[in-house]
C-alpha cells in the first residue's frame, strides 16, 4: 500500500492532463506548444494551464525557438523525466497489490 500512497501523494502527475503532457514528453525531449493539442484533445488554453504547472513545479521548461518558424517549445526536466517515471513504476506496483 505504500505504493499507492506515493501515487495519491502525487497532486501533480495526478491529473490526466498532466501526465498525458509528461507521458508524451518522455520519449521525445521536447514538443512544440501546438503538437500536444490534437494528441491531447484540449484547448490551446487549457494546454497553457497545464503547462503553467508542470513549469512551475519544474517538470518541464517553455522556451521560445526559432524551428522552422517561431515555436514555442516544451523540454521535459531531469527532475521531470525521474518524477515521471517514479510516478508510473509506483502506479503499477500501486495495481499489482490491489
Amino acid at each position: 500500500m505504500d505504493h499507492l500512497k506515493e501515487v495519491v501523494k502525487n497532486r501533480v502527475l495526478g491529473n490526466p492532463v498532466r501526465l498525458g503532457i509528461m507521458l508524451f514528453l518522455l520519449p521525445r525531449g521536447k514538443v512544440p506548444f501546438g503538437d500536444f493539442i490534437p494528441i491531447l484533445n484540449i484547448t490551446p488554453g487549457n494546454l497553457d494551464s497545464h503547462l503553467r504547472t508542470l513549469e512551475r513545479e519544474r517538470y518541464v521548461t517553455i522556451k521560445k525557438m526559432l524551428l522552422d518558424r517561431p515555436r514555442t517549445v516544451v523540454k521535459i526536466t531531469d527532475f521531470g523525466s525521474v518524477e515521471t517515471r517514479m510516478y508510473i513504476r509506483n502506479l503499477h506496483k500501486a495495481l499489482d497489490e490491489v
